[in-house]
């Protein structure tokens, strides 16, 4: 993808000059359009990638349809026409959710502060906000930038006083996640305005609702993510401990799952928010004597044919596993035959494989006792042979390696068995592929016994060599 970018007008005007200029026809002057701006590295993520509508009879300036809709409800909300409004309001929605690209010129020409002032009109008219709300989720889907501090207010607000009400809380739940995706500052808001409890109290009061338990577990776990790029320090570790200590989060979540135990979707939200909150010794600790760790294993066992679900617990039993005292948990649970069993069911899947040496890895650090039962399950060569399946993919590649060498820097017995099953080619293979895998293969060849061999060139200097 270029790193380019270009404004929309310039595209429509290029669509246009096809058109005009070189008499194409529309698709085509488009398609050539998309073709130049590429072959010069242009970023055409955002752009909208059609002809303007023609021209309206009083002679206004030709516009993409998202565009006349929102002329459309910006007329409604003016005039106070709720009927048209809930009209204009699905129509956009509807549009909105087509692309990014559509929202963000829409968002790029007022759009939230029409859908705001119709939240606004709304008030007091269930159906009505409903389909504001969801107007607002939509155009924050990606443009987390757009919401103010009214917004806000307006979110917390609702939520409060609609907590009673699944299809309002849900709205509002999916209005603050879009706006909490990629934006480390609205999350600090949300958190200092209390949506943690709302959220934790959302679970609670409506946890026969497979959505609202859903999208508010996935809320509480992007208030734990550090992915806004323009921040370097966030509050993620701060708000998964709020989560957990203020707000009952580890109880909640995993008294939700009871409700669920068939809904693999729900099981597997909540699997991952867990594993973001195990950040502390005693959490883990705490999950397992909840009995959030026997839904997990459970889990595992019965949606082994469910790559995303399979991929979730793997990474909450890895987490969960930073415990020393879970470790044993987990391996009395016979939480490492699963493991191994899910990277062998998915060795097409490298996130899986991932995922899986990592939580081997985890259970056999420090742990001679795990690492038998490890070797005696087949786990050192479900990695080698995830290894073998994903040369290319450098996290698949320091996962195993790292696993072999927990497997062997207490256990040396094991050196030779794993050797004598490829190790010493895998891992050399993977040192020399990835500059990122030097240091680990470095150690898993060294704990192995081979001989190691320092990469230096020679810079063609006296006394000079370069790693």
């Amino acid at each position: 993808m270029g790193s380019k970018q270009i404004a929309q007008e310039t595209f429509d005007d290029a669509v246009q000059e096809n058109i005009t200029e070189f008499e194409m026809d529309p698709e085509e002057a488009v398609r050539e359009a998309v073709q130049q701006f590429e072959s010069q590295g242009v970023d055409l993520s955002n752009i909208v990638k059609a002809v303007r509508q023609p021209a309206s009879e009083n002679g206004q300036k030709q516009k993409h349809k998202i565009l006349l809709t929102l002329d459309s409800l910006g007329k409604a909300v003016a005039d106070c026409d709720l009927a048209e409004m809930a009209e204009q309001l699905v129509v956009f929605t509807d549009q909105c959710k087509e692309q990014l690209a559509f929202r963000y010129l829409a968002g790029h020409n007022g759009a939230y502060s029409v859908v705001f002032s119709a939240c606004q009109l709304a008030s007091g008219d269930r159906n009505l906000m409903l389909k504001a709300f969801y107007t607002l989720a939509a155009i924050l889907d990606g443009q987390p930038d757009l919401l103010d501090s009214a917004g806000q207010d307006l979110l917390l607000q609702t939520l409060k006083e609609y907590r009673e009400d699944a299809e309002m809380t849900l709205a509002g739940i999916r209005c603050i996640r879009h706006a909490c995706l990629k934006h480390e500052q609205n999350r600090q808001d949300f958190v200092k305005g209390g949506v943690l409890p709302l959220l934790t109290g959302a679970i609670v009061q409506h946890g026969d609702s497979a959505d609202v338990v859903r999208t508010a577990s996935s809320a509480l776990r992007i208030m734990t993510f550090d992915d806004d790029i323009r921040v370097p320090f966030g509050h993620a570790h701060d708000h998964a401990k709020m989560i957990v200590l203020e707000n009952d989060g580890l109880r909640v979540l995993i008294e939700a799952a009871k409700a669920f135990t068939d809904n693999s979707s729900v099981l597997s939200e909540l699997c991952a928010t867990l594993s973001r909150l195990s950040v502390r010794n005693e959490f883990c600790q705490e999950i397992v004597d909840l009995g959030g760790l026997n839904f997990m294993v459970a889990l595992l066992a019965d949606c082994i044919d469910h790559p995303d679900v399979v991929k979730q617990v793997l990474s909450a039993i890895r987490a969960v596993a930073g415990n020393d005292d879970v470790k044993d948990a987990i391996v009395n649970a016979g939480g490492t035959d699963l493991i191994v069993l899910a990277i062998s069911h998915h060795l097409s899947n490298p996130q899986i494989c991932e995922q899986g040496c990592a939580a081997l890895c985890m259970l056999a650090l420090r742990k001679p006792e795990n690492c038998n039962v490890i070797m005696e399950g087949g786990g050192a060569l479900a990695a080698l042979q995830a290894m073998k399946a994903h040369p290319r993919e450098v996290a698949v590649q320091k996962q195993a390696c790292m696993l072999i060498r927990n497997l062997v820097s207490r256990s040396r017995d094991f050196s030779q068995p794993i050797l004598e099953m490829g190790a010493e080619n895998l891992i050399t293979e993977a040192r020399a592929t990835h500059r990122d895998c030097d240091d680990v293969a470095k150690a898993a060849l060294r704990d192995l016994g081979c001989k190691v061999e320092l990469r230096e060139l020679w810079t063609g200097q006296k006394g000079s060599l370069a790693q």
